[in-house]
């Protein structure tokens, strides 16, 4: 059977979330699932060889005179389905328009978030809701990815990965500034950590300007012999290195989702970005601001994020 589950989300985390979801349908219906998914997702970075998954279609929308842009960008979507031949549809947001492109591309059985309502929709208990309406299923917001055990310990080798050190993901990067924790505040975690075990650190970061300044203050810093920077590698090399660590603490931001989903305990820092995105999973220990009671968009809170909290859950996670 063909089947089309449609996510046109930005971003890796939105990705990551929606991974049950298109597992369910899946597994309802006995076959992998193509998905349609924006490039920034990163999705074959690493979905590429999820055993869900047939193929992973990306959506050319965005950029100036893309693709799939504009009217005319529809009717080309909807040619490059059509090839497919795709059976079913699963559209996971409420547009009309992709519902359009769909029966022009002669998808028979559509499923689709109720139309219009795309203000004020939660993002995992819509999806959720949607599941249980059409394919009668309870599905829990637990997000997996999976690698081959040789890769695991290939990686562990290479990058000369000990048993007896207390290996951390670092995940100090962000898509933006008011999600970036500032350097001072791993650098206290990193004090306090190393007094009392023997740790290495993974630091996740993009390359833009301010992340390579926070990326440079802590490769400068006493700690530096003890730190892998992870920011000129790619995201699928990235995971199985995420893999061997301990515990990993992250921005909200792509890497704390990749580590939860990759079953390892993930501190998330959650200083501007609403409390769902770092306690969606069960591998996810949020930490907000001092002072608040929840954290969402314009909560501003990075300077009262608290290491010795992060520090005291850490201790909770390792011992």
């Amino acid at each position: 059977m063909k089947i089309l589950a449609i996510q046109n989300r930005m971003g890796i985390g939105d990705m990551v979330i929606f991974l049950p979801f298109i597992e369910a349908i899946s597994k309802k219906f006995n076959s992998p699932v193509s998905i349609l998914v924006k490039e920034n997702s990163k999705a074959l970075e690493y979905l590429e060889k999820n055993k869900y998954i047939e193929k992973i279609l990306i959506l050319e929308r965005g950029n100036n005179n893309s693709h799939h842009d504009g009217i005319i960008g529809s009717f080309n979507l909807a040619k490059d389905l059509k090839k497919y031949s795709f059976e079913k549809v699963f559209i996971f947001n409420s547009s009309l328009r992709f519902r359009l492109i769909c029966k022009i591309a002669g998808i028979k059985e559509i499923f689709q978030y109720p139309l219009f309502q795309k203000k004020q929709q939660h993002l995992i208990n819509t999806a959720q809701n949607f599941i249980k309406k059409e394919l009668d299923m309870d599905i829990d917001s637990n997000p997996i990815i999976e690698l081959e055990n040789s890769l695991i310990e290939n990686t562990k080798n290479k990058y000369n990965i000990s048993s007896n050190q207390i290996n951390i993901l670092l995940g100090i990067g962000g898509s933006g500034p008011t999600k970036r924790m500032p350097a001072y505040k791993f650098l206290n975690f990193m004090k306090m950590s190393t007094k009392e075990h023997d740790c290495k650190f993974f630091l996740a970061t993009g390359t833009n300007e301010k992340e390579q300044i926070i990326l440079n203050e802590i490769l400068n810093s006493e700690f530096k012999e003890r730190c892998v920077s992870l920011d000129k590698i790619k995201i699928k090399e990235t995971l199985p290195i995420i893999k061997n660590c301990t515990v990993a603490i992250c921005n909200d931001s792509s890497f704390s989702h990749l580590s939860a989903a990759l079953d390892i305990p993930t501190i998330v820092l959650l200083s501007d970005t609403p409390l769902m995105y770092g306690s969606y999973s069960p591998n996810m220990y949020p930490i907000i601001p001092d002072g608040e009671e929840t954290v969402t968009h314009d909560t501003l809170g990075k300077e009262r994020i608290n290491p010795e909290k992060i520090f005291k859950i850490f201790k909770e996670i390792v011992t």
